[in-house]
């Protein structure tokens, strides 16, 4: 009976010593990516990508940065902007009418408070006021993770604000997320699970980024992105950002 107790306690203490923090995870994230240094310079990221639908295959240009983003897509030789926000008007196109339109205020601020998730939302976490929560392993697809609970600054929901939480799967090998998951708070879809999976990592000056990625709400297809380049920090005309006035 001494012996096995003895050799639960040896195997309780390697278990301990061997044991990963959310702290631990995000530091070996960051270092498998480029490091924290790196990511901080960053100020603007482009990825230039395509999705493939009934129609065939549509370019995508996507920019975000902490003072402004937008995405950009090319359908039967005419460029589209979906969406664009110049720090403070967050607008996109109406596909019915063509015309610009602008978004409520509510959605606007919203996407003002997800700025300080650029240009990773575990960079700078404690600052922004955000908090990480490791829940343990799961396997996904036969991959073994690390489950992460983040939660962010909260997020207006017909003027409450509620929390903000994600979860991420980080491959406890790599130490990369391979998937994301959140309960989407508004609009048709409300109630169900938002899906990203990420996979195809590829180095870019010296740091790393998923390349291709699959959106959709669990239990359904999601709709694949296959990224074909990402440009760190580019040159980028402002006006692509500012609402047009309609004519």
């Amino acid at each position: 009976m001494k012996r096995i107790t003895l050799l639960a306690a040896f195997s309780l203490i390697c278990l301990l010593a061997n044991a990963q923090t959310a702290d631990e995870i995000i530091e070996k994230y960051f270092e498998n990516t480029g490091g924290k240094d790196a990511w901080n310079k960053i100020t603007g990221l482009q990825y230039n990508a395509s999705v493939n639908t009934q129609i065939g295959e549509i370019p995508l240009v996507m920019y975000n940065s902490k003072s402004g983003s937008y995405v950009k897509m090319t359908v039967q030789g005419n460029e589209i902007t979906q969406f664009a926000f110049d720090g403070e008007t967050a607008w996109g196109m109406n596909m019915m009418s063509m015309q610009a339109e602008k978004q409520d205020n509510e959605t606007t601020e919203n996407v003002k408070r997800a700025l300080k998730e650029f240009p990773d939302p575990f960079l700078n976490s404690k600052e922004n006021g955000f908090t990480i929560e490791l829940l343990g392993k799961e396997a996904i697809e036969g991959t073994d993770c690390f489950k992460l609970k983040l939660t962010k600054q909260p997020t207006l929901v017909d003027g409450v604000e509620v929390e903000n939480t994600s979860y991420y799967y980080f491959d406890a090998e790599n130490y990369v997320p391979i998937l994301v998951e959140a309960e989407i708070k508004s609009g048709p879809a409300k109630g169900n699970i938002s899906q990203t999976f990420f996979s195809n990592y590829q180095e870019v000056n010296g740091l790393y980024f998923s390349f291709s990625f699959t959106q959709g709400v669990k239990g359904y297809p999601g709709q694949a992105i296959n990224i074909k380049s990402v440009e760190i920090n580019p040159e980028v005309n402002q006006s692509l950002f500012i609402f047009p006035e309609n004519k």
